[in-house]
This record gives structure tokens, C-alpha cells and sequence, in this order.
């Protein structure tokens, strides 16, 4: 899973772990695995104790081989494009980081054949266009179509 988030240009290890826990410790535990592209917050002492101590390998990429990086630089390219798509009705680019988030995660990946939202939680998200579907569906309607709801 992708999770986005803007951050000062000046952040801090401890700014980066309280973001961590936030943003994916909460929702999906101690990863097994991260891959980093060398992020000096990613390779401070105190990320690799934490991650020592709990037990999570940190896979970083080489500085010379920036092909070992194509997992990150992937993520960063295609996220680049898509905030050029979205954020032209935006103020700042950082207002649009869930709707790009989203799009990562409901995309399949090559490496598991699956997206990220099915492979966390083993089902596809609802989008606003089928909560009329749901919706019918659960008050046993009938209907499965949103655009035949009284």
C-alpha cells in the first residue's frame, strides 16, 4: 500500500517515525519489509535500531545501481504524473495527496498480479458510484443499479 503525505523540506527522525506510526503502523502493523531510496531519515541510527528491534527488514537501494531503486522511482514517477492531473483544480498540490493515493492502491501492481487495496484487505474498495449499489442492497431493494434509486 502507498500512503502519502506532504512534509516540510526540513523534517526530522522524529517528525518521520511519528508519520510512520500515523500513517501505517495504525493501519497495517510493523512491516516485514521497506524499501527506501536511501532517505537519510531511512538511514539514520535511530531508524535502524527501530527496525533491529523490531524485527523488520530495511531493504535499501545502492547509490551506484539506481536501478535497485525502480520499486521507488516507479512509485515517485507515476505519482508525479498524476498530481500534474489532478492538482490543476487544486490550490496546492498537497490537497489532492488521497485522491492519487487512492489510484495507486486500486491499480494492479505486476509483482503480485493484484492491487495493493485487494492484496491488504482481500476485497476491492467501494467507489462513490457503487454506494448507490450498496446502499440498495442493503435495505433489500433489489435494485443494483445507483442510477434506478428513487
Amino acid at each position: 500500500m502507498v500512503h502519502l503525505a506532504a512534509v516540510p523540506a526540513e523534517v526530522t527522525a522524529v517528525q518521520t517515525a511519528r508519520r510512520f506510526v500515523d500513517m501505517v503502523f495504525k493501519h497495517h502493523g510493523m512491516p516485514l519489509d521497506i524499501v527506501s531510496d536511501r532517505d537519510p531519515r531511512f538511514t539514520a541510527r535511530f531508524w535502524q535500531e527501530v527496525f533491529t528491534l523490531l524485527g523488520t527488514q530495511l531493504s535499501m537501494s545502492t547509490a551506484d545501481h539506481p536501478q535497485t531503486d525502480g520499486q521507488t522511482e516507479r512509485v515517485n514517477r507515476v505519482l508525479g504524473d498524476l498530481l500534474k492531473s489532478y492538482a490543476h483544480s487544486f490550490q496546492q498540490w498537497s490537497d489532492c495527496l488521497p485522491t492519487p493515493e487512492f489510484a495507486i492502491d486500486n491499480s494492479v501492481h505486476a509483482s503480485t498480479g493484484h492491487t495493493p487495496f485487494y492484496v491488504n484487505a482481500m476485497r476491492h474498495p467501494c467507489f462513490p458510484s457503487m454506494l448507490g449499489m450498496v446502499a440498495s442492497s442493503l435495505s433489500g431493494g433489489g435494485s443494483t443499479v445507483a442510477s434506478e434509486q428513487p
